[in-house]
């Protein structure tokens, strides 16, 4: 396994990760067949990269049987967090339940395989505030101006992945990526800095019609800006390495002091650890 130029400061925290296990069955909504990806393997990930800290998030694949997650929060301990994917009708108990096993977000994934919609965001944002969950969310970043006065409106945080997933890289200039600046200025908006091969037209190593975005999300709000490995990179053929997700940081980050924010410093603030 390759190991990352980049040394990650203590408390350092991969943002958006998945487990899989064959044991579990897929939902019939899945797009794809993943591979078995149990803790075990991420334990692996874990040291060579560094990192002591991993939030774990619900695949699409599995909907709404959050039970993978649920094992691999109980077995990675105090130092995991979650995010799941609830029916709209899930109860409060059922909340509450899933907040002790470690989960601190519900999941809206706005592509093939999602469960949950627009339609279901207002009410469910607001009941999972309650139990000081956040809204994490995947979508087609170029639709981010149609939506942008709803997610302003939702209490609590939002959580926004892939650097904003632009299914078509768009410029710094482009008002689509000028609305995800104004969602990080209010306060209450973060990103995660990830799986740049997903969108990217350049392709890697360096992915630079995607690291342009990466760059400019970072110099324009440091403090709401996350990293994830997006271990085991589902779907993807060949596999990126996940040292060189965290050595883009390096590119995408001018410093150690900057670096340190988005390993450690702010995804303590959003997860709780």
């Amino acid at each position: 396994m390759q190991e990352p130029k980049l040394s990650a400061p203590a408390g350092a925290c991969d943002c958006h990760m998945h487990i899989y296990e064959n044991r579990y069955a897929l939902a019939p909504t899945a797009t794809f067949r993943p591979p078995h990806a149990p803790v075990s393997e991420y334990r692996k990930v874990q040291q060579a990269l560094g990192l002591q800290r991993v939030i774990v998030v619900q695949p699409s694949g599995y909907g709404f049987d959050n039970r993978c997650a649920e094992k691999a929060l109980a077995t990675l301990g105090a130092a995991a967090r979650g995010v799941a994917i609830v029916p709209p009708e899930v109860s409060d108990s059922e909340l509450e339940r899933l907040a002790r096993a470690g989960m601190r977000g519900v999941r809206f994934f706005m592509l093939a395989g999602g469960l949950l919609g627009w339609d279901n965001l207002d009410e469910m944002a607001a009941r999972v505030h309650n139990v000081g969950w956040h809204i994490n969310l995947q979508m087609d970043g170029r639709d981010l101006p149609l939506y942008e006065e709803q997610l302003l409106s939702l209490p609590g945080n939002l959580v926004i992945d892939h650097t904003g997933k632009y299914l078509e890289p768009v410029s710094v200039e482009h008002p689509a990526f000028l609305t995800l600046l104004r969602l990080l200025d209010s306060g209450k908006c973060w990103v995660k800095l990830a799986a740049p091969y997903e969108t990217s037209r350049l392709g890697g190593p360096r992915y630079d019609d995607v690291a342009a975005l990466a760059r400019a999300l970072v110099r324009a709000n440091p403090e709401r800006c996350l990293w994830a490995s997006n271990w085991p990179h589902p779907n993807q053929s060949p596999l990126p390495e996940s040292a060189a997700m965290l050595d883009l940081l390096l590119d995408w980050a001018d410093d150690d002091a900057t670096r340190a924010k988005i390993l450690v410093a702010n995804p303590a603030k959003l997860y709780g650890f």
